[in-house]
C-alpha cells in the first residue's frame, strides 16, 4: 500500500497515523488534517523505545488528537 492510499484510508476511517516515515509528515504539513500524524522523528531506535515514548507522551498525544487546528505531533526520545 502506498503512502497516499494509507493517507486516504486513515482520512476515511478518522484514524491518526503514527509513523517514522517523513513522507507522512510532509503530507500532513501540505495537505493538512485529517488525518493527523504522529511522527516518530529519527526513529532508528528499538521498538521498545518507541513504545515507551508513546506511553510516556500519552497526555500530549491525547491533547494533540483533540486539537482541531494541529496536524502533526513530532515525538523523539531523549536517549542518553
Amino acid at each position: 500500500m502506498h503512502d497516499r492510499q494509507i493517507w486516504e484510508y486513515a482520512r476515511a476511517q478518522e484514524f491518526a497515523i503514527v509513523s517514522a516515515d517523513a513522507d507522512f509528515y510532509e503530507l500532513a504539513t501540505t495537505a493538512g488534517p485529517p488525518p493527523k500524524v504522529i511522527w516518530l522523528k529519527g526513529c532508528d531506535y528499538a521498538t521498545a523505545v518507541a513504545e515507551e515514548l508513546i506511553r510516556t507522551q500519552s497526555i500530549r498525544i491525547v491533547d494533540f488528537l483533540n486539537d482541531k487546528d494541529r496536524s502533526v505531533l513530532i515525538l523523539s526520545p531523549r536517549i542518553s
